[in-house]
């Protein structure tokens, strides 16, 4: 007899003995009387007993730093026009 006529093999997930199921529909361990498809191993995983994701982190673009000379006049304008709208804070001094 070969291993193909025996269907297919096992070990049980109780008392781990090897058998061939014979071809029939319950694969049942002549050992322990166990059904195979009964085992841990081929029940889905719950849902939420794993790890827990990373949050992914939400990275804020960064707007590049451009030199004042490479701006032109235009930029030397803006920053003068933004001086004379804001008075000069001067403190006294306490004698």
């Amino acid at each position: 007899m070969a291993a193909k006529d025996l269907g297919n093999k096992f070990v049980c997930f109780k008392c781990s003995t090897k058998f061939y199921d014979m071809k029939k529909p319950e694969p049942v361990c002549p050992k322990c009387g166990s059904d195979q498809r009964e085992s841990p191993a081929n029940k889905p995983a719950e849902k939420g007993r794993g790890r827990l994701a990373a949050v992914p982190r939400v990275v804020e673009p960064v707007e590049p730093i451009v030199p004042a000379a490479a701006e032109g006049e235009e930029g030397e304008e803006e920053e003068l026009e933004g001086m004379d709208d804001e008075e000069p804070v001067v403190e006294e001094e306490e004698v």
